[in-house]
Parts: structure tokens; sequence; C-alpha cells
């Protein structure tokens, strides 16, 4: 009987290999090309609001994202992970918004920022080690961006180096597919077939 669990935490080490191999300079220079490609989206040019991750370690960089975000006058969303592996998104004006919180990952303070109640208009940067051509991820395994996106009616937007892509990925009947994936290479309309 095949382990998908087990599968994508193969994949998952696999692929965190493959970005702690990385340089600092290439990682960067993958990084701007990936900012650049977003930036250059109509869903970018288009959203009122922008939800992301604050980036950290081998993820692909959104904090030069975040700061033309608030620049273009975009309300700025950045998650808060919450009880049973679910997160709420906050807008953030500035990165003096934010303090450490799970895992280590910079959230928005609650007490001064405000909560979001509206997809209207929205575009979700989504992180991944991992993206296939279907727009599937590998993620950290908490599930958080799973249970989020399920409910998300906004642009899934997938972010990754191209050297992290394979074609098929396996999948759980929980996971929740991105629209286009970004790299420092191309972009990838993705279409998953239902069902």
């Amino acid at each position: 009987m095949r382990n998908i669990r087990l599968e994508k935490k193969l994949l998952r080490e696999k692929y965190k290999n493959i970005r702690m191999n990385m340089t600092a300079e290439f990682k960067n220079e993958c990084d701007t090309k990936i900012l650049e490609r977003l930036i250059s989206l109509y869903q970018y040019r288009e959203c009122r609001y922008l939800f992301t991750y604050v980036s950290k370690g081998l993820e692909v960089d959104t904090r030069r994202l975040i700061e033309k975000a608030l620049a273009d006058g975009k309300k700025v969303a950045v998650p808060k992970c919450i009880e049973q592996h679910q997160m709420d998104f906050y807008f953030i004006r500035s990165f003096d918004d934010l303090e450490e919180g799970c895992f280590g990952l910079l959230e928005p303070k609650t007490d001064i920022c405000q909560k979001v109640k509206s997809y209207y208009r929205a575009m979700c940067i989504v992180p991944g080690m991992s993206f296939d051509f279907r727009g599937c991820r590998i993620g950290y395994g908490g599930g958080y961006y799973d249970r989020f996106l399920a409910d998300f009616n906004g642009s899934k937007i997938g972010i990754c180096y191209s050297s992290c892509i394979q074609w098929n990925l396996p999948k759980g009947i929980y996971d929740t597919a991105v629209d286009l994936v970004v790299t420092e290479k191309y972009f990838r309309k993705c279409a998953l077939p239902h069902g």
C-alpha cells in the first residue's frame, strides 16, 4: 500500500538538501528573478490584498516582495498560526508589526494588527519545498496552508526554485493545488484535474 506521508517526508528532505547546497549568491540571484516575475503578473497588478508568508532560511525570499507591495499601496497580510493547524492572516504596515511566533517564524502582533475578513481581489503567495506541474506541493508538513487555501477564492501563486520542481508529486486528499507556479526561469499555469 502506498505511504504518501513517507513519500512526502523523503521528498521534503531531498529538496531541503538541494536548497542547503545553493550558494548565498545564487539563491539571491534566483530570489531576485522570482520577485521580478511575480510583480510582472497581472494577478499582482490587479490585487488589492497580498497574502504572503515572511520568509526565513531556505525559503524563497518574500521580504522584498512585502516592501514592494507596501510601496505600491497594496494591503499586505501575513499569517498567524493558531490551534489545530489553522492560521489567520493579519494586515501589517511594516516589519515593525511582526514578532517571533510559531516555529521561529515572524508573525503579526495581533494586538496592533487588523485581522483579514475578506479575500476580495486577493493574491496569496504559497510556500513549498517543491511544486509539480499540476500545482501540487510539498509543504513543511503542518497542513496549515492546505486548510487555509481550501476556503481562499483569490489567486494562489506558488513560488519555488526550478531545481525543486518535480513533474508529478504525491497528492493527499486534503492537498490544495495552486493556480500558477513561479520560478526564477519560468511561469507555469497549473490545471489540476478535478476528482
